[in-house]
């Protein structure tokens, strides 16, 4: 048996009778604000700043709040710190400078250095209260992100009281505190994420029966959180880990070497940075590019249908072992769709913004979508 030293990595319409059919969303809430749209990130709800919110699309891309990005960015230096300022064991980019030995809150030792991202760190500590290993991310000390921090507290504490007896395959908040101006949120201790144990397995899918136990475990999740009114809004293999991310070597016959078999499928669903409640303010973008639901492209409001296709990725993802949807561009990524499912419902885009144009994609030869204001 191989053990992986756990890590917090990725370093989160129900008119669907048809298989295969586009899904026209219930009632979607429009989004009123759309020119507070960014990249392939936003940081919801749970960022009102304008300092972050006026970032420009690079910039604002990857400002993935709860578990780490491998591909997150540092966001703009220029926004502003907490009211507290910069402490002295901060760097130029707020994030806390920590050595190993560190004791927080007198009780959270640090072990090492998990991952970092744009929201800050994430480090093994020890309980000394407990004796237990746990994970603490250390937000960086900048007011956006302190901003996000408090309502991913909120909304984990909800998650905490709804499901006190932790039936539910979502990750547990354990404690939260401040040092130095950082908001430090403690979590049980997981293993990797699907999409890192999937890289570090030279992406060989998962089984179909592995993906059957997966799935069943997401989808009673999602379903815990949909039926308290509560859109995770980012669902992704990076922000579902193993509880346990152990395995043994196997002798796989189509790739002649020996890949990794996990000795438990166990998940739990992370990352509620930009967890949105139905009775709150619905920003007009939301997930990570790859796995953004169509009606949020279009700018037709949102609602729960949208963790319904991000998970429909998802699993694909798990079956194929590659995004469904590899593109950064909007256009693109509605050909693709269409190239999957067919055309895109003409109800569908008489609701939207868009107009069609007679343009033809150099990708798909299909038609696509350009964006223009209705006149």
């Amino acid at each position: 048996m191989v053990t992986e030293p756990s890590v917090y990595s990725s370093t989160m319409g129900r008119n669907d009778n048809n298989c295969g059919s586009w899904r026209d969303g219930d009632d979607p809430k429009t989004d009123v604000h759309a020119d507070k749209k960014m990249g392939s990130f936003n940081p919801g709800t749970l960022c009102n700043s304008p300092d972050i919110c006026n970032l420009p699309d690079d910039i604002a891309l990857q400002l993935e709040s709860a578990f780490l990005g491998d591909n997150a960015v540092n966001a703009d230096d220029g926004v502003n710190r907490s009211h507290r300022g910069k402490s002295c064991e901060d760097d130029e980019e707020g994030h806390l400078v920590y050595h190993i030995g560190l004791v927080m809150k007198e009780r959270y030792e640090v072990l090492c250095t998990l991952g970092a991202g744009a929201f800050g760190k994430v480090v093994e500590c020890i309980d000394r209260d407990k004796g237990e290993h746990v994970a603490v991310k250390i937000v960086r000390n900048i007011e956006c992100f302190r901003e996000v921090a408090r309502s991913e507290i909120a909304v984990l504490e909800e998650i905490n009281r709804l499901d006190d007896d932790n039936r539910f395959a979502c990750v547990r908040m354990l404690d939260w505190f401040e040092h130095e101006g950082h908001i430090c949120i403690v979590f049980e201790l997981l293993g990797l994420s699907t999409f890192e144990f999937l890289r570090q397995n030279e992406f060989l899918p998962f089984s179909v029966e592995e993906i059957r136990h997966m799935a069943f475990q997401i989808f009673k999740a999602v379903c815990f959180l949909h039926r308290n009114k509560l859109t995770h809004t980012d669902l992704k293999p990076e922000n579902i880990l193993f509880v346990c991310s152990d395995y043994d070597l196997e002798y796989n016959d189509k790739t002649n070497c020996a890949v990794r078999k996990l000795r438990r499928l166990d998940v739990k669903v992370v990352d509620f940075g930009t967890a949105t409640f139905d009775h709150e303010h619905h920003e007009s973008l939301v997930s990570t590019r790859h796995y953004r639901a169509p009606e949020v492209i279009l700018d037709l409001g949102w609602n729960q249908s949208c963790d319904v296709w991000s998970l429909g990725c998802v699993l694909m993802e798990f079956y194929l072992g590659r995004s469904l949807f590899m593109t950064h561009d909007s256009k693109e990524h509605l050909a693709m769709m269409e190239k999957v499912l067919g055309p895109i419902p003409p109800h569908l885009l008489k609701q939207t913004s868009f107009r069609i144009s007679s343009s033809i994609h150099p990708f798909s030869n299909l038609l696509v979508l350009v964006r223009d204001e209705v006149t």
